[in-house]
């Protein structure tokens, strides 16, 4: 099996996962400062985005000239690897790190989805075509004369969660819970293993069984 093949199968189980069985994965494994900040919220919360991680970081460059700016944005675009969710580190307070074009161009190019610490503007387009794309805040102002990507592909932190290429994601409508990729197989088996004692746990309440002794018998609640 090729590693793409492998990730697309990673990703296939991951998608059937959600963020509050992932995140209790790993804080029983030891990977505990996982989730990016709270306030990184998703465009359509009726979706869940996962997958492995590329990672993009950039700055502010107030002055930056218009094709500076737009031929850095574009080269991001042309690299983004397909079967993969992008994670910008863009240090802004003020700037959209995604649009209509750009969110348009990733999804024709297969790219899963974008998580950013940035801002996004053309909210509707994006819901509507189906790009799923997690951001802090909305603005009309652009990268055009204030912001340039950086590196690609690099380690970036958001927050206090570090993220690697390599990692994986799986965000939904609770937040964003970064994986390392070195143990995406055992957390996505036992996740799986945690949300099948749920579901048993959830039909033992429902027919009656008392909180306590279900907890009891199963461990989990």
């Amino acid at each position: 099996m090729s590693v793409m093949d492998d990730s697309k199968q990673l990703t296939a189980r991951l998608s059937k996962c959600y963020s509050g069985a992932v995140y209790d994965t790993l804080r029983e494994h030891g990977f505990e400062n996982c989730v990016l900040p709270s306030d990184i919220r998703p465009i359509d919360d009726t979706q869940i985005l996962a997958g492995p991680v590329f990672t993009v970081s950039g700055s502010a460059k107030p002055g930056i000239s218009e094709g500076d700016a737009l031929l850095a944005w574009t080269e991001f675009l042309s690299a983004a690897s397909k079967g993969h969710v992008v994670i910008c580190a863009g240090q802004t307070e003020n700037i959209a790190l995604m649009g209509e074009l750009s969110a348009e161009t990733l999804q024709a190019r297969g790219v899963l989805g974008y998580v950013s610490d940035g801002g996004c503007r053309d909210a509707d387009f994006i819901r509507k075509i189906g790009f799923q794309t997690f951001h802090r805040f909305y603005t009309p102002r652009d990268v055009v004369g204030a912001w340039s990507v950086d590196e690609m592909q690099t380690p970036i932190k958001i927050g206090d969660v570090n993220i690697s290429p390599g990692d994986y994601v799986i965000a939904d409508i609770d937040g964003v819970v970064i994986i390392p990729g070195a143990h995406i197989a055992t957390i996505i088996t036992s996740c799986e293993e945690v949300m099948n004692t749920e579901n048993q746990v959830r039909t033992a309440i429902r027919s009656g069984v008392d909180p306590k002794e279900a907890y009891l018998k199963y461990g989990r609640f």
